[in-house]
């Protein structure tokens, strides 16, 4: 089924560059009218200007399609706040959030302050929460909303360099997987892309022919899936140089070890089996887990 946004409202966070730039330019393309965001800054965080989300603006506005500018940091609620009020004036709902913007701080935990780890984390996790949260009620009263994070590889598996990315894009995973739970009543879909790009953010790391692959466009068409109308929800896509993926994060079926004196060193020895992923399950909420546990004991999970 072909995607249609047409009369959708979306805000794009981080789009005045590299993928948030391809992701707000899809979107448009689609029929949605689209917030660019963009606070101008460089790949560190430093600066800022409204120029970058201005000239995505009027790419989609020579294109065709409507779209306003935003320069506000997604760290600063007030500032947050003020462009979702611009946007329910102008368009009178949202529909869809894109949660993009961020920069890099990288280098080994041993050498990273307390300064950069908490800077990355504040842009990442804290930006897309006062995003999120300034635009939940206006989801939940008009019972539709399409929220996606921006998760990475880094997070999920882990990159050298990259504590502080890693733990902010690991957490966005865990603030999906609770927004999919408590917005389902109310149509409200969340999930997280983990792309793999060119940006600027990997300029110099890769040959050439590589870079060329991974352009940001060829992420894009999977946030447009993710913000459909019959999005999933929960799910962690992953998408670069025209591939396409899906991350899980499994538990095993492991085995019943019980309480006692000897349990820390057969635990240790059948370290191997508990791990073996055959019959792994992907438990659709956090209480799955202790049910898992509690039927291996033998117990029952009813009150």
């Amino acid at each position: 089924m072909t995607v249609n946004l047409t009369n959708r409202v979306a805000i794009v966070t981080g789009a005045g560059a590299g993928l948030g730039r391809e992701h707000a330019l899809l979107l448009a393309r689609l029929g949605a009218k689209v917030v660019v965001n963009d606070l101008g800054s460089d790949v560190h965080g430093h600066g800022g200007s409204n120029s970058p989300a201005q000239k995505v603006v009027d790419e989609i506005i020579a294109a065709g399609g409507e779209a306003i500018a935003s320069s506000a940091s997604v760290t600063d609620v007030e500032q947050v706040q003020v462009m979702i009020d611009d946007t329910m004036a102008r368009w009178g709902r949202i529909d869809i959030l894109v949660n993009n913007a961020g920069f890099l701080r990288d280098k080994t935990f041993a050498k990273m302050s307390l300064e950069d780890f908490r800077s990355v984390i504040d842009v990442h996790l804290m930006g897309a929460v006062n995003c999120t949260k300034a635009v939940w009620d206006i989801m939940r009263d008009q019972k539709y909303g399409r929220i996606v994070m921006t998760t990475s590889s880094s997070g999920l598996y882990g990159n050298f360099g990259q504590s502080n990315y890693g733990a902010a894009k690991m957490a966005l995973v865990g603030l999906m997987q609770t927004l999919g739970l408590e917005g389902e009543k109310y149509n409200i879909r969340v999930n997280c892309i983990a792309p793999t790009a060119a940006t600027r953010m990997l300029e110099g790391l890769l040959p050439e022919a590589s870079l060329k692959a991974l352009e940001p466009r060829a992420v894009s068409p999977a946030i447009a899936v993710l913000v459909a109308e019959d999005a999933p929800t929960k799910m962690i896509l992953c998408a670069g140089a025209g591939s396409f993926e899906v991350a899980h994060i499994s538990i095993t079926q492991g085995i019943y070890l019980g309480v006692g004196e000897d349990t820390t060193h057969i635990l240790s020895v059948r370290l191997d089996e508990i791990s073996d992923r055959t019959n792994d399950i992907v438990p659709t909420q956090g209480s799955a887990q202790g049910d898992l546990e509690l039927h291996k004991a033998g117990l029952s999970v009813e009150p």
